[in-house]
């Protein structure tokens, strides 16, 4: 039996879905996404990177450790930071004065520092032109504690003055291969091996040096001179002295040295004749040394001679250089100095904050100009996408092609004539714009005519009252 007073039964809802977008679109939709988070991802790396944190990938790394040529690099003058807090902090002035004064004087000095780093680099010559300047560097091995040495060579910089071409001489500057060295076996325990420069010849061609080898337990033993030829690259070695020495006494006074405590001493070239060598021999006795006789020998380590068996007056010249602390400046100097230190961090703060600010505008704006390209760039391949679509589902045949032509050339058409339009705009915004400026020119330009003419004094005839 049917109801007719059953309540009536509404139909089901049914949602409409719209079609979904094809795979092309979606996959141009995640490039886009992709390209636009590859160059935040480059605009962020470029803002960290001001100021660098020392993290970075492989690739960075293996590029900035490509090996550089030392020779090339460039050093300033090492400086002492002066906090602006600081109230008095001395600077030292320096001087260059004669390097063998008095003659044979140079002596290496051994830091303690040498028993923690290992090595030291000891103070060094330059020549009497200024071209070069020569430095010991000495090594110490503590499994033996003993020690070796090498000698290096500096080229220094022409464009400088002569004290700055000192300052500025860096170890990351010398020549590869030393000059000079040492035995560096380090089985013999407590030796000792160095080598001091003695002085430079006149000309500045050729280095005398001294190589020391002896036992910290035992004392001296005996000291070689060198001479370094650097037109020819070549060392001279001058034992031919030692060897003069021993032969001299046994046959005067039938003396065998090998069985005594003796040494030289190299003093420097003659000043009379600039291709010799003057040394002085001594004999150690327990207290006073033995004076065993003034000797000369050529820089080429050949005819050694004896001056005399006593005191000799023997000019000996002194041609290279050093720098020594001359004192500190005045405190007067200084004090101002640090009072201006402290205007001058503020500014330079100042300025380098505005300049971060404006860097960081700039990343920012071209980061900005970047994306806007990329989305351009990715709406009109959309468009044009779906321009494409739509004709090959409205036309068939061969006229697709004809009909994208046409439609793009029309496209091309109606954008030229809106940029002539937006230019024509422009052009009238700026030309209103110096209307405006114009009329404010000469508004301000009356005004100051009048101002004139009101101040400018009226003429009154005597005979009439004012």
């Amino acid at each position: 039996m049917i109801d007719f007073h059953a309540p009536d039964v509404k139909p089901p809802k049914v949602n409409i879905v719209s079609p979904k977008k094809d795979y092309n679109q979606k996959e141009a939709k995640y490039l886009h996404n992709v390209k636009k988070q590859d160059e935040k991802e480059k605009f962020e790396k470029i803002k960290l990177n001001r100021n660098p944190s020392g993290y970075m990938t492989t690739e960075e790394y293996e590029l900035l450790s490509v090996p550089q040529d030392r020779m090339k690099m460039e050093f300033d003058v090492p400086k002492t930071p002066t906090p602006a807090d600081m109230y008095y902090v001395p600077k030292p002035s320096y001087k260059i004065v004669k390097y063998n004064n008095p003659p044979g004087s140079p002596e290496l000095t051994i830091y303690p520092s040498l028993y923690k780093n290992f090595q030291q680099n000891s103070q060094g010559i330059v020549s009497p032109d200024f071209k070069r300047l020569v430095y010991p560097s000495i090594y110490y091995y503590p499994n033996s504690g003993s020690t070796a040495c090498d000698v290096f060579v500096i080229m220094l910089d022409d464009a400088q003055t002569n004290k700055d071409k000192i300052l500025t001489a860096n170890t990351a500057h010398r020549l590869p291969e030393p000059i000079l060295s040492t035995d560096k076996d380090n089985y013999n325990y407590y030796m000792f091996r160095t080598i001091t420069p003695v002085d430079f010849s006149a000309d500045g061609t050729k280095i005398l040096l001294k190589e020391k080898v002896g036992n910290t337990r035992d004392g001296m033993w005996k000291t070689t001179p060198f001479v370094y030829d650097f037109e020819t690259e070549t060392l001279y070695d001058l034992k031919a002295i030692r060897e003069a020495v021993t032969y001299y006494w046994r046959g005067l006074k039938d003396l065998n040295l090998g069985d005594k405590r003796w040494d030289i001493y190299p003093l420097g070239f003659s000043q009379e004749n600039p291709d010799w060598i003057v040394v002085n021999a001594y004999a150690y006795t327990g207290e006073v040394p033995v004076n065993l006789g003034t000797w000369t020998i050529n820089s080429l380590g050949e005819t050694p001679r004896i001056i005399s068996t006593g005191d000799a007056d023997v000019n000996i010249s002194m041609n290279g250089y050093k720098l020594v602390k001359d004192g500190v400046e005045p405190p007067m100097i200084t004090k101002k100095e640090e009072k201006q230190l402290k205007h001058v961090e503020k500014a330079v703060a100042k300025q380098k904050k505005a300049e971060d600010k404006a860097e960081v505008k700039e990343l920012t704006k071209s980061y900005k100009a970047k994306i806007k390209e990329i989305n351009t760039e990715f709406k009109e391949s959309q468009a044009d996408y779906k321009l494409r679509q739509k004709i090959e589902g409205s036309t068939e045949g061969t006229d697709i092609v004809e009909r994208y032509n046409e439609i793009k050339k029309q496209n091309a058409i109606k954008k030229q004539q809106q940029l002539e339009k937006q230019k024509a705009r422009e052009q009238k915004r700026i030309e209103r714009q110096k209307q405006k400026e114009q009329r404010a020119l000469e508004k301000a330009k009356n005004k100051n005519n009048q101002e004139t003419e009101e101040e400018t004094p009226v003429e009154v005839p005597n005979n009439e009252p004012v």
